[in-house]
C-alpha cells in the first residue's frame, strides 16, 4: 500500500504542539518532533519491573502486575510483554501520570497517505476540493460537549487523539462509552495495546491559545476531569491488519473505550457530568446519499497550535484502497496532524446528528480526510462493549 502512517514523537512542552487526533499531516520541523520523554528500560538509574508476557490468572497475580504497571513497567515496550489480542487490554489507572505538562506536551498519532491515492481499487470519487476548518466556537461544552481529547503512550512516547462521548444502550442517560480510531488504542499488526489511555472532555474549553496556556492547570485544561479507560475493543480486522506504514486496516479503523473517573466524580457519568452523549448511526447511507457531514478535531501542525478544537463541514465523497474492503467517507478539509480518531456527524432521518465515522488517514497535503463507514462490525464492538458493563 503506497500510504504512510507517522506516530510523533512528544514535542517539547514548551511547544504546546498538543494536536488530538487527524490522520493527515506531518510533524512540522525538526525541533517540534523531539520527545520531551523517551520510554526506557531505567528510571532515575533504577531497572525497571518487567511487566509479564501474559495477563494474570488470579487476584494475587493481578496485585502484583498492576504494582508493576504503576512502577514504571509500562515503559517496556518489548515485543515480548506487549500484549496485542482482543481480550489482554489492561490499563490502570496512575493517579497523576497525565500532568498539565505531560498533555500540553503530546504529540499526534497520525495515519497518513498520498494525495494521489489510486482509483482503480474500489469505488472512489476524485479526491475532494480542500474545506478550510473552522474554529468551534468557545465554550466547548456549548458548542461540542461531547468531543474531546484521547492521552496515551506509545513506543514513541505520550500521544493524543481525538475522541467522542456515545451513548450507551445498557445504560440510557449515563453512558461511560467514548468512540475512536483503532489506531489511536492499538498499534495494528505490528504491536498491541497502547498504554494509559485516558479521555479528556471538552479539553481547553475555553478555546485558549497555546501561549495562553503556557503556565495553567490541569483544572483548567481538563475541567470535566480525566476519564481512564478501564476496557478498549476494536476491530479483528485492524489488530490483524492495521498498519503504520498506510492505510492497511482503514476501512476498519474504529474503537469503542469504556471510561472511568480518575478522581471521583460522585458517582455521575460521563454523559451526566459533560451534559452530552452523541448517538452511533450504524449502516448510515453511502456517501452518495447522506448529505452534509462534519468532522471534528485537534489540529496541531502549523497553521494550527494544536490547543483548539476546529471542524470541517461538506458532502463526502467516496474511497477504496483495497477493493475487498467497505468504502469509507471522504471529505476535503484542511485539518492537519491531531484530528485523528475524531468524530464525523450527519443528520439522522430523526433530525437529531449522530456519529457517522471517526477520522482515519488523510494526505501528507492535508486537503482531505477519510473515515470508515460504521456497519455490521463497528456495531458488533459497539454492543459488546455495552453488555460487557451492562
Amino acid at each position: 500500500m503506497p500510504s504512510i502512517r507517522r506516530p510523533l514523537i512528544a514535542a517539547a512542552a514548551a511547544v504546546l504542539l498538543a494536536g488530538a487526533v487527524t490522520a493527515c499531516g506531518t510533524s512540522g520541523s525538526d525541533t517540534d518532533a523531539k520527545a520531551t520523554e523517551k520510554p526506557s528500560a531505567t528510571a532515575a538509574g533504577k531497572k525497571l519491573p518487567k511487566l509479564p508476557t501474559s495477563l494474570p490468572k488470579s487476584l494475587n497475580d493481578l496485585k502484583k502486575w498492576e504494582q508493576a504497571y504503576k512502577d514504571g513497567a509500562w515503559k517496556d515496550w518489548d515485543t515480548s510483554s506487549w500484549l496485542r489480542k482482543a481480550q489482554d487490554f489492561v490499563n490502570p489507572v496512575i493517579d497523576g501520570l497525565w500532568s498539565d505538562d505531560r498533555m500540553k506536551g503530546a504529540d499526534q498519532d497520525d495515519k497518513q497517505v498520498p494525495a494521489d491515492v489510486p482509483a482503480d481499487q474500489g469505488k472512489t470519487d476524485p479526491a475532494p476540493a480542500p474545506e478550510t476548518a473552522a474554529r468551534v466556537a468557545a465554550p466547548y461544552h456549548g458548542s461540542a460537549p461531547a468531543v474531546g481529547k484521547l492521552f496515551f503512550d506509545s513506543p514513541k512516547g505520550p500521544m493524543v487523539c481525538s475522541a467522542t462521548v456515545v451513548d450507551d444502550p445498557a445504560h440510557p442517560g449515563k453512558s461511560n462509552l467514548v468512540w475512536t480510531a483503532g489506531h489511536c488504542v492499538h498499534a495494528g499488526k505490528s504491536g498491541g495495546w497502547y498504554r494509559n489511555i485516558a479521555f479528556v472532555p471538552d479539553y481547553n474549553d475555553g478555546g485558549e491559545s497555546a501561549a495562553a496556556l503556557a503556565h495553567v492547570s490541569l483544572d483548567e485544561l481538563a475541567p470535566y476531569g480525566v476519564w481512564w479507560a478501564d476496557w478498549a475493543s476494536t476491530s479483528d480486522e485492524w489488530i490483524s491488519s492495521g498498519s503504520e506504514q498506510g492505510g492497511g486496516g482503514s476501512p476498519y479503523d474504529f474503537a469503542v473505550l469504556h471510561v472511568t473517573p480518575a478522581k471521583s466524580a460522585g458517582g455521575a457519568s460521563l454523559q451526566e457530568t459533560v451534559g452530552a452523549a452523541m448517538p452511533v448511526w450504524f449502516d448510515a447511507p453511502s456517501a452518495t446519499r447522506i448529505g452534509t457531514v462534519g468532522a471534528w478535531g485537534y489540529p496541531a501542525q502549523a497553521p494550527y497550535d494544536g490547543q483548539r478544537m476546529y471542524s470541517c463541514q461538506g458532502t463526502p465523497g467516496r474511497l477504496s484502497l483495497l477493493a475487498s474492503a467497505p468504502t469509507e467517507y471522504r471529505l476535503g478539509c484542511t485539518m492537519t496532524g491531531g484530528a485523528s480518531g475524531g468524530g464525523w456527524f450527519a443528520t439522522m432521518p430523526d433530525g437529531k446528528p449522530g456519529l457517522v465515522s471517526n477520522t482515519s488517514i488523510g494526505p501528507l497535503t492535508a486537503t482531505w480526510l477519510a473515515g470508515p463507514r460504521l456497519g455490521a462490525d463497528a456495531k458488533k464492538i459497539y454492543d459488546g462493549v455495552s453488555r460487557k458493563f451492562g
